[in-house]
């Protein structure tokens, strides 16, 4: 079963005062990508972080984003030496310019400036991190039902196209049987109109002709063609994962059987079946560059 590259997962744990929130998105990309916001308190686990998720994600540009919020102060205060610095330099520069000194004016505009707010750093810790650990570990599960999901409909996307490009295929068999008949009678005509009739030898003349369908003839491109559109079916069942290139390869030896049978086909009726499966693939191709 094929899986998306497209992801979304979340899930919230509460440590003490502070309640956790862990969101995973991705998109489609050719390599991991992967971005991680996290608290500072939490760094110390960035990189085997994303050791662990780099073999969950496979790939795509995906985002992790960990945040919290709190009920308590959590060590915050004000930093009052800075505040009082602000609140100096505002007033002279208040007095400079001849503007009034409104006191709380001017201390609104200075708890607005960095840094007003000091937040103590705390140690890191062990026994918070494992809680996290478990609520990541729930995000990513989340995220891969995601993906498992969107693969399911990409997959039944492909399985229809891919039949209508086969049901096309097969219906080329009248239109070539008729198109060779055409093509003889053709051949013949102008011959008549050319030369004497009875100057036309019979076993030549069909020894040309068939020499002519030869450089016409599509079984090989319609052998391949349907060999492909098997062999992209099977990959849609495969239980191995990463069948995204796969895919896209096999879409590519498609379009070149398609496009083969286009520039031998010589015939409107051909021509039209063959941009209809043309159409079809086009919309493959969109989409496998979403398949994980």
């Amino acid at each position: 079963m094929i899986h998306s590259m497209t992801g979304y997962g979340k899930a919230t744990t509460t440590v003490g005062p502070r309640r956790f929130t862990i969101e995973l998105r991705s998109l489609n990309g050719k390599q991991l990508d992967l971005g991680i916001r996290m608290p500072s308190r939490l760094r110390e686990r960035e990189m085997s972080l994303r050791k662990d998720l780099a073999g969950a994600l496979g790939r795509g540009k995906a985002d992790l984003t960990i945040s919290y919020e709190t009920d308590a102060a959590e060590g915050r205060a004000l930093n009052e030496p800075l505040i009082h610095g602000y609140l100096a330099a505002l007033e002279k520069l208040a007095s400079e310019r001849g503007y009034e000194q409104p006191g709380a004016g001017l201390l609104d505009v200075a708890m607005r400036l960095p840094d007003t707010v000091a937040t103590s750093q705390e140690a890191f810790d062990e026994e918070e991190w494992k809680e996290v650990r478990k609520a990541i570990d729930q995000a990513v599960a989340s995220f891969q039902d995601y993906r498992m999901q969107e693969g399911a409909t990409l997959a039944a996307d492909f399985e229809a196209r891919v039949g209508r490009i086969a049901g096309m295929e097969a219906g080329l068999t009248p239109l070539l049987e008729a198109r060779i008949e055409r093509v003889r009678d053709r051949i013949r005509h102008h011959l008549d109109e050319a030369i004497d009739r009875s100057r036309i030898d019979e076993n030549r003349f069909e020894q040309e002709v068939l020499f002519y369908l030869e450089k016409m003839d599509v079984t090989e491109e319609r052998v391949r063609l349907k060999a492909h559109c098997d062999y992209f079916l099977e990959m849609l069942g495969s239980a191995e994962a990463g069948q995204g290139k796969k895919l896209g390869f096999i879409a590519q030896e498609m379009g070149r059987e398609i496009n083969t049978l286009g520039s031998k086909a010589n015939d409107a009726d051909i021509q039209r079946i063959v941009v209809g499966m043309k159409d079809e693939l086009e919309k493959i191709k969109e989409q496998v560059l979403n398949v994980l």
